[in-house]
């Protein structure tokens, strides 16, 4: 009796923990300007892994077109023989010197706990970090899955960021496999070779007017007057313009 009845009080703990924790919140406006990607080690974390080397593959993390929640693009190979289903999920810190213990627990702004088991088709309910149990536990090799979490973050400062920790692959029995830390991607700035003030700039051998024409060419492509130069007055040329003439006149005179 008092077995039963102690898995009667459990129980209903539990139940009382999911309906008091609030579901997640659907994140807005993440930025299209960085995305995030972690790669497994070449090694697992589990020793007595039955496979040669590790779990190969990634996670890779962007924003959507409307910027709602982060679209997820997942690749993995290379697992054990047995094992499975594994199950995947972002924890709250990164992994130190390769130590997956170090990553704590899954990433869980709402403080939900792991049980009960999360519900797929109610995925507010469930952990924000615990992917495998909102869109599908790894059931083949290679595994490849590409799906938008409404509630995760891309901006630091979120309840909901990942992308300073890292995410855990298990065994079935939620024994910790491999695991790996997101590192954010950085997209270039787009550069165009004919533009650099923010104005178009003619091409296909377009040559700049020469100072002949009276006009110059500035930095930013425009054609601008330019300033006609004062000429210097050499001592004494005031007086030269005006004796030229009469000594012409004299010259004339003596030939008379």
């Amino acid at each position: 009796m008092y077995p039963k009845a102690l898995f009667a009080i459990a129980s209903a703990a539990l139940i009382g923990n999911v309906a008091a924790s609030e579901d997640a919140k659907i994140v807005t406006n993440n930025p299209h300007d960085v995305s995030f990607s972690a790669t497994l080690p070449d090694k697992p974390f589990f020793k007595g892994a039955d496979l040669v080397d590790n779990v190969v593959g990634s996670i890779s993390a962007t924003a959507p077109e409307n910027g709602v929640g982060t679209k997820f693009t997942v690749k993995f190979a290379n697992f054990p023989k047995s094992g499975g289903p594994f199950i995947y999920h972002l924890h709250v810190k990164p992994a130190t010197g390769g130590n997956c213990t170090a990553t704590l627990g899954h990433l869980d702004p709402t403080k939900r706990g792991d049980l009960p088991a999360c519900d797929s088709s109610k995925p507010a309910s469930c952990q924000v970090g615990d992917l495998s149990g909102k869109y599908g536990k790894i059931t083949s090799d290679p595994f490849i899955a590409e799906f938008t979490d409404p509630f995760t973050s891309l901006e630091a400062g979120n309840a909901a960021f990942f992308g300073n920790a890292s995410f855990v692959i298990h065994y079935a029995n939620t024994t910790r496999l491999t695991c790996a830390n997101f590192e954010k991607i950085d997209e270039p700035e787009s550069e165009d070779p004919d533009c650099t003030d923010g104005q178009p700039h003619p091409t296909g051998g377009y040559t700049s007017p020469t100072p002949s024409s009276g006009l110059a060419t500035s930095t930013g492509g425009y054609l601008v007057p330019t300033v006609t130069p004062t000429v210097p007055v050499v001592a004494g040329a005031p007086k030269m313009a005006i004796a030229a003439p009469l000594l012409a006149l004299g010259a004339v005179a003596m030939m008379l």
